[in-house]
């Protein structure tokens, strides 16, 4: 291990490693993130706040986990962290846009995206789906085809006489494998593949099951 993790997981006992390929990261439970975050801004360095995301691991729990990538401008160096929702059903952790402004927007999307509750954001809004649509789209549930709803606006919705039409999947939808090195993940087609001149089918399996399970219920039987 590098001198920064021997020294965090010193100061910090509550912290574990997390398995990575490039930069340092740890996991940190809910209840310590501010603080930490806090520590590893004032303390460390880590003055530029460069992402926050999420990872959606469906049918294990905790289900949600929220990554942070942080930057420290004057020593060039990179940290991850990690911390579980509290909630599977409703998962929350707690805002960190009082540390680094820039969450703002990057909360809001991963809100927007997996439905997390960042407690303590200014204005969580929806960022990029309109206000009333009813689902999360990179949740492991949704379809990569996307799902056919109401427009939200009654006007073009009166002029154009048509629902929101979901994406055609011309050749797909297409999955990546999520085991072995990257250069052999090559995407492989499905057998659900529609278009403008193929009519999608009444039920897709896709829609119900992400792939990688489906495959796995496949090979229990």
């Amino acid at each position: 291990m590098s001198e920064l993790t021997d020294d965090l997981l010193q100061a910090f006992p509550y912290l574990t490693t997390r398995p990575s390929r490039d930069w340092p990261a740890f996991d940190c439970p809910p209840e310590h993130l501010l603080a930490f975050l806090q520590a590893l801004r004032e303390e460390y360095g880590y003055d530029f706040l460069s992402d926050v995301t999420a990872i959606d691991w469906y049918e294990e729990s905790p289900r949600f986990v929220v990554v942070y990538h942080l930057y420290s401008i004057q020593q060039s160096r990179y940290i991850r962290v990690a911390t579980p929702c509290v909630d599977d059903n409703e998962p929350s952790v707690p805002s960190v846009a009082g540390l680094w402004p820039t969450a703002d927007w990057h909360e809001r999307e991963t809100y927007d995206m997996f439905g997390i509750k960042f407690v303590g954001h200014p204005d969580l809004r929806r960022i990029l789906m309109w206000e009333s649509y009813p689902y999360f789209p990179l949740r492991k549930e949704f379809p990569l085809a996307g799902h056919e709803v109401e427009l939200p606006n009654e006007e073009i919705a009166e002029r154009t006489g048509v629902k929101v039409k979901p994406a055609p999947m011309m050749g797909g939808p297409f999955h990546s494998g999520q085991t072995g090195p990257m250069s052999r993940r090559e995407p492989r087609a499905d057998d659900e593949s529609w278009n403008e001149t193929k009519p999608r089918p009444d039920e897709l399996e896709s829609f119900e099951k992400p792939r990688e399970f489906r495959e796995s219920a496949r090979k229990e039987q």
